[in-house]
């Protein structure tokens, strides 16, 4: 029979702190009964995924409401995979999404790390696994094993050929039983093992656990021998490090996506191994969105919209992220918001047992509703300092166009804005050009030479009249007379009041009053979808006006039509 104590020793000479030593350096937190402690512990890998932010989100404000804490821990032990500048990139979607961490790196530019329970990166914890490592290999619990690579291979092809499970368990672990000479000859030669939990096989017991968005699962035990620690730098998996993080951390709660539910059983099995208590899971479902028909998880090959980057880039506000997110995470936040329309949505409480089961479905109209929900309880103030943010980043020249005349954008962006109903035709900052482009002269410009005036089918001496009459805006006039002017204008150029009476005998007319106004909006806009004519007139000034009266009537003159 192997001595454990002694392969323990050969093993891990160079580590002298217990487990028992690591806890009582890190010891329970101070907290009210039912504060959770909470952690979001991505690998600096690449981008930042939507469904990281919202597992942030939740995982934050359930903490938050409860009294616990918030922690950003980097699991960075797959160094092969590692990206330059990926922490930052995580520390800064954090921030830039009010998603501050209690704990962990907490800023950047300097790097900032807070808390008492650091540090908060993996790859600085390795001698806190190493001392669990070896309390295990004592306990007969973990063993070394020195499988290359090729004899892993050969296994995997064996069991192929066998059509029996795969993985490395009961007569596949060639190393589980090795002698204590078999190891030392090994360690000899230069050879640095993994460490592998040793699993029961056959297992016959069941992990039983009470997940809070899934509830009570029943899940057979673990019989692979997973491994625990990586050979060479002797950094653990994601298996063993958050085992041993999240109970040196005192993490109740552990909120992570369903990738991870297969692994649970083999969780729930470490934390018996070294005798401590297990958090509490909650698997949440991946975002999902429809592909033809079918629906499938939202994909980092397939779909920008699954990196954070992508709604920086469109512009969305962080309010409207951040309340479409709710809305995933808990149905219900819809109706809250109809009831709480001035609310900060930070006074919604997310309840986990009302996350759903299955993938909620990406949809971007409704993240484009809530948008424009959104902007339109702005004021023009501050759409204006949020869209020259945005655009000194990804759009050079609309900071030309909206700082060059500070004043008049201001005056751009409050038409109506200020009545009861506002205007919700801004659906993101990338969204400026299109819903706004046709006040600036530069951007209409561009519109015009590229589209062209989209005149209705009124005959051109008419069109031409209606142009002179609308060069002939008077600011001062009130909307009212302004209107009743243009309808007794209609009526002298043979146009019918209404589109009812223009239908019941279209050979008397030239067209009803709409026909006509859309004649002077579209030539004044390019667009014939535009805010309120007066109003666009009024913000335009008679400068203006008269301006694009002669362009559109020099177009017509040209026979462009």
């Amino acid at each position: 029979m192997t001595d454990h104590k002694a392969l323990a020793a050969l093993l891990f000479p160079d580590v002298t702190m217990t487990p028992q030593d690591w806890l009582n350096r890190y010891p329970s937190r101070a907290l009210s009964e039912g504060a959770q402690t909470t952690r979001f512990a991505p690998s600096p890998t690449g981008f930042v995924h939507i469904g990281s932010i919202m597992a942030s989100l939740v995982s934050r404000r359930v903490a938050h409401q409860t009294g616990g804490a918030f922690i950003l821990r980097i699991e960075d032990t797959d160094k092969k995979r590692e990206q330059d500048g990926s922490v930052e990139m995580i520390v800064r979607s954090l921030l830039n999404f009010d998603l501050a961490p209690d704990e962990g790196i907490v800023a950047v530019d300097p790097e900032v790390e807070a808390g008492d329970y650091a540090p908060y990166t993996q790859s600085e914890r390795g001698e806190m696994y190493w001392s669990f490592a070896r309390e295990l290999v004592e306990k007969g619990l973990a063993y070394p094993a020195f499988d290359t690579e090729v004899e892993l291979d050969q296994t995997r092809k064996l069991q192929e050929a066998q059509r029996v499970k795969p993985g490395y368990y009961g007569r596949w672990a060639r190393w589980r039983d090795a002698s204590l000479e078999e190891v030392e000859a090994r360690l000899e030669a230069g050879e640095r093992p993994v460490i592998r939990v040793r699993a029961p096989f056959p297992a016959e017991g069941r992990a039983k656990f009470v997940d809070a968005i899934k509830g009570p699962l029943d899940l057979p035990e673990n019989e692979q021998d997973a491994v625990l620690l990586k050979s060479g730098n002797r950094l653990p998996t994601y298996h063993f490090a958050h085992v041993v993080d999240d109970t040196l951390m005192r993490v109740n709660l552990v909120i992570r996506g369903d990738e991870w539910l297969p692994s649970a059983p083999l969780h729930v099995q470490l934390f018996d191994y070294i005798g401590q208590p297990l958090p509490t899971y909650a698997h949440v479902a991946p975002i999902a969105k429809m592909d033809g028909s079918s629906k499938r998880k939202i994909s980092k090959r397939k779909d920008p919209e699954a990196n954070v980057a992508y709604y920086y880039e469109q512009g969305y506000p962080v309010q409207a992220v951040t309340e479409y997110l709710l809305n995933l995470a808990n149905s219900d936040f819809y109706d809250w918001r109809k009831a709480n329309p001035t609310a900060p949505n930070s006074e919604f409480e997310v309840k986990l047992d009302r996350m759903g089961v299955a993938s909620p479905l990406f949809d971007p109209v409704k993240l484009n509703d809530i948008s424009k929900d959104i902007i339109a309880t702005y004021t023009a103030e501050q759409i204006y300092n949020y869209a020259l943010n945005w655009a000194e980043q990804y759009n050079p020249r609309l900071v030309d166009v909206l700082s060059a005349d500070r004043a008049y954008s201001l005056r751009v962006f409050n038409v109506e804005r200020t009545g009861e109903a506002p205007r919700k035709d801004i659906m993101n900052w990338s969204d400026i050009e299109r819903a706004c482009g046709l006040f600036f002269d530069e951007l209409f410009s561009g519109a015009i030479a590229a589209n062209g005036y989209p005149f209705p089918k009124v005959e051109i001496a008419a069109l031409q009249k209606i142009l002179e009459r609308g060069a002939a805006f008077d600011p001062a006039q009130p909307k009212e007379e302004w209107l009743a002017g243009m309808r007794a204008f209609a009526a002298e150029l043979g146009f019918a009041p209404d589109a009812k009476t223009f239908k019941k005998d279209p050979t008397a007319f030239k067209g009803h009053f709409g026909d006509m106004m859309m004649v002077l909006r579209v030539g004044l806009s390019g667009k014939t979808n535009t805010p309120d004519l007066y109003e666009m007139q009024q913000t335009l000034g008679v400068k203006r006006v008269q301006e694009r009266v002669q362009r559109a009537l020099a177009y017509i003159g040209e026979g462009a039509l």
